[in-house]
């Protein structure tokens, strides 16, 4: 199994999920967050909305 495969549907880990904020909170957009995360775009919005983090609008 290759690991540029999108983790599909597993849970979040809090060092994914710290990863995400720090990213976030740099204001990467979301196509970038979810690369650097091997995650999909839809999945990476999803976990930043129920965590209360905002990812910045693609310009």
């Amino acid at each position: 199994m290759s690991d540029k495969v999108a983790k599909h549907k597993q849970p979040w880990k809090p060092e994914e999920l710290q990863k995400l904020q720090t990213l976030a909170g740099k204001g990467k957009g979301l196509k970038e967050i979810a690369k650097a995360l091997n995650r999909t775009e839809e999945s990476t919005k999803d976990a930043a909305r129920q965590h209360g983090m905002n990812i910045a609008k693609a310009r």
